[in-house]
């Protein structure tokens, strides 16, 4: 793969993986635009690796707890703060899981990805991001994060596997929804991401694999880290937006002008 291919897919992954604007978009209208050659599965695997090492080294805390939680819970400890938190994480993550496997089986994963449905996709979530932020009320802390939310915003996250939704703009717009301030919806929506991202980086590892295709280069080492760093700057600039008590508007005036271009381009 060329040099500047590597560079600007890993840019797009690391910008759009976790800001609320949705990353397929992005990355199907990239080649659509420029004509480039498709990526393949391993520089996919890479870029999502690099965009998983960032959100664990900015939520370095809340990662600490989730792993301290999680080998909690496989102790049998399940009454602490930290195995809840795990917990709950845990329940998040089903929906998406059962979900990402039955459209794998079906083979409807390719069926979805289409300029059409990512524009519309783009353009409705987009809008439901501003009324679940314009309406909803700025109250709750993660501290009050509980079963009902996690499951709540587990469906959601399993929404996302439509392309174009984004899943970090369906689970703060829950979020959102459900009361939660505009950083704690952030914190807890990346929170979550850490085993979807996770479990999405194993499975493609693992079709490599089975295909006998899968090795380690410098184009792929640099890719994971350009993504990584890409991503770290956007969660910066991200939380500080939120802390600064900006809206979501922003990023769904973003996805306005986003999904239209897409429509455009798939009914021209």
């Amino acid at each position: 793969m060329a040099l500047f291919d590597i560079i600007m897919l890993a840019l797009i992954q690391g910008v759009t993986e976790f800001l609320p604007i949705s990353s397929s978009g992005h990355l199907i209208l990239w080649p659509l635009m420029t004509g480039r050659p498709d990526q393949g599965l391993m520089m996919d695997v890479a870029v999502h690796l690099g965009t998983l090492v960032a959100v664990c080294i900015y939520f370095r805390r809340d990662v600490a707890v989730l792993g301290r939680g999680t080998l909690q819970i496989a102790s049998g400890q399940r009454r602490g703060a930290e195995a809840r938190t795990a917990l709950l994480v845990g329940i998040a993550t089903l929906p998406a899981l059962v979900a990402g496997l039955g459209l794998k089986l079906a083979g409807a994963m390719d069926a979805l990805r289409v300029v059409e449905v990512i524009g519309w996709t783009t353009i409705l979530w987009g809008v439901a991001l501003w009324l679940a932020d314009r309406f909803g009320a700025e109250r709750r802390i993660g501290a009050d994060w509980g079963l009902r939310d996690a499951l709540a915003m587990g469906f959601a996250q399993a929404l996302a596997l439509v392309p174009g939704t984004s899943r970090s703009g369906i689970t703060m717009m829950t979020a959102r929804a459900l009361g939660f301030r505009r950083d704690e919806a952030a914190r807890i929506s990346l929170l979550m991401a850490v085993p979807v991202t996770l479990a999405a980086v194993v499975l493609e590892s693992a079709e490599l694999v089975s295909a006998g295709s899968f090795a380690v280069g410098g184009e792929l080492l640099l890719g994971a880290a350009l993504s990584c760093m890409a991503a770290l700057a956007a969660l910066s600039v991200m939380m500080r937006m939120f802390r600064a008590s900006w809206t979501m508007t922003p990023f769904v005036l973003y996805r306005l002008a986003l999904g239209t271009l897409l429509l455009a381009l798939a009914y021209s």
